[in-house]
């Protein structure tokens, strides 16, 4: 047998298993902690569509000026998301402040 031949077959096949396999990506979703109800119902929702795509999402809540006063409204921003999204996914440990933002991560159970 031919060894190019072997190492082209071999690299076809690991190609083709490769291009079947699904990528997870990560989403991310922003918004300041003065959104609204209506909007972080959108978020939600689109949350949702995200997750069950089999993507990761990062929830990013940036404060502003005297906004970085009052992190707890961020967090729990958060946590109320994590509440409406129970069924689907998780989140991957608390919030965590990093400057300006609170950052969370939701992936699916």
């Amino acid at each position: 047998m031919d060894y190019a031949k072997f190492l082209y077959e071999t690299n076809k096949k690991a190609s083709a298993t490769k291009a079947k396999a699904k990528q997870s990506q990560q989403k991310e979703l922003r918004f300041g902690p003065s959104v609204g109800e209506g909007d972080l119902k959108s978020y939600i929702k689109r949350a949702k569509e995200f997750i069950g795509e089999g993507n990761r999402v990062k929830i990013t809540v940036k404060m502003k000026g005297r906004e970085n006063q009052y992190p707890q409204i961020a967090t729990d921003k958060i946590k109320y998301m994590a509440n409406e999204l129970v069924e689907l996914a998780k989140l991957d440990g608390e919030p965590k402040r990093n400057g300006s933002q609170i950052i969370g991560f939701f992936i699916k159970k």
